[in-house]
């Protein structure tokens, strides 16, 4: 997410008040910096203070800063370090921004610091970005929902250093056979492979790997679910990627009705 905030002193009633505008903004997009939204790319660029996950943010993206702006890589820092940054910086009248990748709803590690940031009474709003999974899809040049293939799509990772609920087991959400895109597993990809078989995935099923889709570096692995692991291993890739699973990589399906000539809608009477 993007926060840029302005603290604005004013005196009320004798008392000293401090009215806080803290926005977070959009994620700085997947990785080309062409994907930022326009909203994003102005905040980073009216910014006095950018704080930015240096471990995942194309550095790219933060081109047009301003010379004088103060830069910190929160991948070096905590999560006490970095709101420390930000409420000095909104206490002295700057402009924050915190830069993350992809869409804040998405293992955005973000919601710890909105809570944080309503604990000290500073207002935030959120704008919305570009998630790496709606890159990948657009890399692999696949849509994810397909009329008699799927039409759900499961976002989840598998457990690792930290857990995931019991219920949402990858064996358990395998069973749905629907689109599956799975993050933060790529380097468990043998184990994530024989786990999806196990829940119910035909080991015929297609999978491809994007790593660090929309980069400059881009790689796409392709396969089913019997190979997938070797070839992802040959590629040399162990993080920043992206699993997919499910027929919609296939290239069977049904069309859709929305254009059929011989289906009625509201704007157009079917022949």
């Amino acid at each position: 997410s993007l926060e840029s905030a302005t603290w604005a002193m004013a005196k009320a009633k004798n008392k000293e008040v401090a009215a806080f505008e803290l926005k977070v903004a959009q994620k700085a997009g997947p990785g080309d910096p062409e994907l930022i939204t326009v909203k994003g790319k102005r905040l980073i660029d009216e910014a006095d203070i950018i704080i930015y996950a240096g471990s995942l943010v194309n550095p790219q993206v933060l081109s047009g800063a301003r010379p004088e702006a103060e830069i910190y890589n929160s991948a070096t820092m905590n999560l006490e370090e970095v709101l420390d940054v930000m409420k000095r910086g909104v206490a002295a009248g700057k402009k924050v921004v915190r830069v993350h990748t992809g869409d804040p709803s998405i293992y955005g590690a973000h919601r710890e610091q909105m809570v944080e940031l309503e604990k000290m009474g500073i207002p935030y709003e959120i704008v919305p970005g570009v998630s790496s999974f709606l890159a990948a899809a657009a890399s692999l040049k696949r849509e994810y929902t397909l009329p008699g293939v799927s039409q759900t799509v499961i976002l989840t990772r598998m457990e690792g250093r930290t857990a995931v609920p019991e219920r949402e087991q990858i064996e358990a959400l395998a069973v749905h056979q629907a689109t599956m895109v799975i993050f933060l597993s790529v380097g468990e990809i043998e184990t994530l492979s024989t786990r999806l078989q196990a829940g119910g995935y035909p080991e015929d099923t297609p999978a491809a790997v994007v790593y660090k889709a929309s980069w400059e570096d881009q790689k796409i692995v392709k396969g089913t679910l019997t190979d997938i692991a070797q070839k992802v291993k040959e590629a040399g890739i162990r993080k920043t990627a992206l699993v997919t699973v499910g027929r919609f990589l296939g290239d069977t399906f049904e069309l859709s009705r929305l254009y059929d000539a011989h289906f009625t809608t509201e704007f157009r009477k079917g022949v």
